[in-house]
C-alpha cells in the first residue's frame, strides 16, 4: 500500500490531502490567506485522524503550478522540507491536470452538469489577475490538448476550439470572470482547486518512479514574479 500527502496551496484553497493507493482518504482545505499557517496544522490534523505516524507517508505530493506565486512557495517550501526530514520523495503534479481530475471526479459522481463529459473539451482556468489566466485544454479523458499558457481572455479567445468542441467547458478559480467575455456556448462548471485532486496522478507517477530533486526543483511560476513599488507614500 502506498500512503502519500498531498498539498495543493497554488491558489487561495489551502488543500492538503492523504491518498492510499491514488485514492484519497482524508481532506483538510480552507479558502483563505492562511496557507503559510494553515498547511502545516492540517497535515498535522490528518496524520492524527488517521493515527499515522508521519514515517509511514511514502511520498509527498504538491501541486506545481502555474498559480499564486506566495501560495506555490508555500507548498512547495513545505513539501521539500518534509521530504528532506522525512526522507521521502517528491511529487510534482501540474496544477491544471489535478484541476481536470477533480472535475473528472464529479463528473463521474455525477455532480456537474455537462451532459457527455467524455466527449467535452475542458479548459480548466486559474486566475492569473485583472482578465488573464493560467489555461490549457484537455479532452474529457484528462488527456493534454495543448500546452501550458498564460492568456488574456477576450471574445476571440478559444474561437475555433468552442465551435468545434461538442461542448467547451471551463472550470476553476479564474473561470467565473471569462465566462461573460466568452462565446455562449461555453458551460462554466463550479470546480475548485483541491488536493484530491493529486491522488491518482501521484500514485501514477510514484508507480513510473517519477520524482523530483528535492535540491533543486522550483515551482512552474510559467511567468516571473514582478516587485513594484507601493504608490502609497508611507512617510
Amino acid at each position: 500500500m502506498s500512503l502519500i500527502l498531498c498539498i495543493e496551496t497554488g491558489t487561495d484553497v489551502c488543500s492538503v490531502g492523504l491518498a492510499e493507493n491514488g485514492v484519497l482518504t482524508a481532506l483538510r482545505e480552507s479558502c483563505g490567506r492562511d496557507h503559510a499557517r494553515n498547511v502545516a496544522v492540517y497535515v498535522d490534523e490528518l496524520l492524527r485522524e488517521r493515527d499515522i505516524d508521519a514515517d509511514e507517508i511514502d511520498a509527498i505530493a504538491v501541486g506545481k503550478g502555474p498559480g499564486s506565486y506566495t501560495g506555490l512557495r508555500i507548498g512547495v517550501s513545505f513539501a521539500k522540507g518534509l521530504c528532506y526530514g522525512l526522507r521521502k520523495p517528491l511529487i510534482a503534479i501540474g496544477s491544471l491536470d489535478a484541476l481536470v481530475e477533480v472535475a473528472r471526479e464529479d463528473a463521474e459522481a455525477g455532480i456537474v452538469d455537462v451532459e457527455d463529459f467524455e466527449r467535452a473539451t475542458l479548459c480548466p482556468m486559474v486566475d492569473a489577475r485583472r482578465m488573464e489566466v493560467y489555461t490549457q485544454l484537455f479532452n474529457g479523458r484528462g488527456e493534454a490538448l495543448s500546452e501550458v499558457e498564460a492568456k488574456v481572455i477576450d471574445e476571440q479567445s478559444f474561437a475555433e476550439e468552442i465551435a468545434s468542441a461538442e461542448e467547451f467547458v471551463i472550470f476553476g478559480n479564474g473561470a467565473a470572470k471569462c465566462a461573460g467575455t466568452l462565446s455562449e456556448r461555453v458551460k462554466l462548471i463550479d470546480i475548485a482547486p483541491s488536493a484530491r485532486g493529486l491522488a491518482r496522478l501521484a500514485q501514477e507517477a510514484l508507480d513510473a518512479g517519477r520524482t523530483e530533486d528535492i535540491a533543486y526543483f522550483e515551482p512552474f511560476y510559467l511567468k516571473n514574479f514582478v516587485v513594484t513599488t507601493s504608490k502609497k507614500k508611507l512617510f
